[in-house]
């Protein structure tokens, strides 16, 4: 198990290592103005994803790990959803999104370029990521690895040609480099899949809520982590919105260190709890030692190499240091109810889960945009810790109601057997 988790641990922190490289060699090359162009709309696309798909990987990875027999089944029905939710959120973006965002002063090449991104950042990334959770519900670990890391690399050199070999400097012309980039990888992931089977087209029904209750809470929580973006960029300077999001992406490549630990265990937690969550309370008390740990050493890890980042980004983002170390430790409570929410997902308790990410999620939005409307950039900083703390609270008290109540049916079933 140790050695899964240092090849899972492993190959998520190289996939964080070349995103972070990525990041910065856009953040160097296109300027301020366009890099903050390029942030808004992909933070509009990092919620949009969420929802392409409706939340069919979950229970691919669920039926999958539980009856490998269901594979053709999970995999028609997750591509049925993918690609009709995702046409139908690219035709609502490419409708909406010209008007508030211009990666052209040409209409047409607009409404071209902006076409790509949101394929690309929709589409495309969910069908990528699809790969990487096929391969982890036939607990193909290395398989999965290898797709999140080439997935990375494949961005970062991408990049690296279009900017530094080749002078990109506006997100347009970006789109066209980041889009093709992407079609080879989901070539190579279409050829990777080839030998588990063909899909069998059809809706899984009762899974349909499943999903939903899966997705909702991750599109929620996108909404309350651009919340705070958002209104930073109405009441601060360009520096500030900038710094604070590079900070924002080294917390969540931070978070991939317990993310790596969640991705091992899940189709295992699954099994587990097929009957009843409490039998598999051991399993997740350990599981929770083992991520504040993690958690701990990587927010230590971030706190310690913080001074070198305007070396990689640039020394104009004055406030980027300060704000990665401000920041770094609240991936510790993150992690902690992270460990409670995976565990009742598992344990097929969507609707609980749902309920407590997504009231989370609202209830943090509000509070992150006033706290930043309030006292901006500090507020910011103190509603991400009042918000993870109090979602540790909430999480871990959901879990404890629903594995006493397994236990508690599983006691009243053996005394009427």
């Amino acid at each position: 198990m140790v050695m899964s988790y240092m090849a899972s641990g492993g190959s998520l922190i190289m996939s964080s290592a070349a995103q972070l490289l990525t990041f910065a060699i856009l953040a160097r090359s296109l300027g301020v103005n366009e890099f903050s162009v390029f942030v808004a709309v992909t933070a509009v696309c990092s919620i949009a994803v969420h929802l392409c798909g409706l939340g069919g990987m979950e229970c691919l990875v669920r039926r999958v790990a539980r009856d490998p027999s269901m594979y053709p089944v999970m995999l028609g029905h997750n591509i049925i959803l993918t690609t009709i939710s995702g046409v139908a959120l690219v035709l609502l973006g490419v409708a909406i999104l010209p008007f508030f965002f211009a990666l052209s002063t040409e209409p047409s090449l607009n409404l071209i370029a902006m076409t790509l991104m949101l394929v690309t950042n929709i589409i495309f990334v969910r069908l990528i990521v699809l790969t990487e959770q096929i391969f982890i519900g036939h607990s193909n670990f290395v398989s999965a690895n290898m797709t999140v890391v080439g997935f990375a690399i494949a961005r970062t050199v991408a990049a690296a040609l279009a900017c530094l070999a080749f002078g990109v400097s506006t997100v347009a012309e970006w789109a066209v480099w980041q889009f093709v980039c992407h079609v080879l990888v989901a070539a190579i992931c279409i050829r990777a899949l080839a030998k588990l089977g063909r899909p069998k087209f059809e809706i899984v029904r009762e899974e349909l809520p499943l999903g939903m209750y899966f997705s909702i809470p991750f599109i929620l929580r996108a909404v309350r982590q651009n919340a705070d973006l958002l209104t930073l960029s109405l009441v601060t300077s360009a520096e500030i919105v900038a710094s604070y999001s590079v900070a924002r992406r080294i917390l969540e490549s931070s978070y991939l260190s317990v993310e790596a630990l969640n991705r091992l265990m899940y189709p295992g937690s699954a099994r587990a709890a097929a009957n009843g969550l409490h039998k598999a309370m051991d399993r997740i008390r350990k599981v929770l030692i083992a991520a504040t740990g993690i958690s701990l050493a990587a927010a230590t890890t971030v706190f310690l190499l913080a001074p070198l980042l305007p070396y990689l980004f640039g020394h104009e983002y004055l406030t980027l240091v300060s704000f990665v170390r401000t920041l770094c430790w609240v991936v510790v409570p993150l992690g902690m109810w992270s460990i409670a929410v995976e565990a009742l997902g598992a344990a097929g308790y969507h609707a609980a889960r749902a309920t407590v990410m997504g009231l989370g999620s609202i209830l943090g939005a509000a509070l992150a945009a006033w706290a930043t409307w309030y006292a901006p950039p500090m507020g910011t900083v103190v509603s991400f810790y009042v918000i993870e703390t109090a979602m540790v609270a909430a999480a871990w008290a959901v879990f404890f109601r629903y594995a006493k109540k397994d236990d508690a049916a599983d006691a009243g079933g053996a005394m009427k057997a």
